[in-house]
């Protein structure tokens, strides 16, 4: 039996562990980007006391293939072509839409909060937005309720705004905040 490169090549892809299908799909499968929520660090002139989340949305760049020419062609008067156009192929990058960067206040330390983040699925569950269980984990389940809560106001994030948790009907309060000196330490959570 006769052996043709092809079946060798063909026998040495299908070897490869995991195979072709594979192999694409955990190239571009979705990178998670961590959750940026700090206190007093955002954007200019920011609240010292206040949360801010941040929203990024890169750049899109687009590259362009063009053919200049760069001698036109040489035409008889006859209409004869005695030398072609000559032509040259110029590739660069364009930037399609530029990097924004969106600053946004969110409420504080609400991941280690399980009752805010229980009233917070309750919500999104009775906007039919988040289905399952009530856990008072703000899981990946959670945050992709609150993105497609805010989706449609403009706000490309998982990370929820402290608007959209007003519009939601939660009661926001900053335990931290309220401990401070001189803040009020009596001050107790709303009703």
């Amino acid at each position: 039996m006769r052996i043709t490169p092809y079946v060798m090549a063909f026998t040495a892809l299908s070897a490869c562990s995991g195979g072709i299908e594979e192999a694409f799909t955990s190239v571009i499968a979705p990178v998670e980007v961590p959750v940026q929520v700090s206190r007093g660090i955002g954007p200019p002139n920011a609240d010292p006391d206040a949360c801010y989340g941040r929203q990024v949305t890169p750049a899109i760049i687009e590259t362009v293939t063009e053919h200049v020419m760069m001698q036109p062609p040489q035409i008889e008067t006859s209409g004869a072509v005695r030398e072609p156009a000559v032509f040259i192929t110029e590739t660069r990058q364009q930037i399609v839409r530029e990097r924004r960067e969106l600053w946004f206040e969110t409420p504080c330390n609400m991941e280690n909060d399980p009752e805010f983040v229980a009233a917070l699925q309750r919500a999104l569950a009775a906007r039919g937005l988040l289905r399952g269980a009530v856990t008072g984990v703000l899981d990946q389940r959670t945050r992709r309720a609150i993105l497609r809560y805010q989706e449609p106001q403009g706000l490309d994030s998982s990370i929820l705004s402290l608007a959209a948790a007003r519009q939601l009907g939660l009661a926001v309060w900053d335990p931290a905040l309220a401990a401070r000196p001189g803040t009020g330490n009596d001050a107790q959570p709303p009703l």
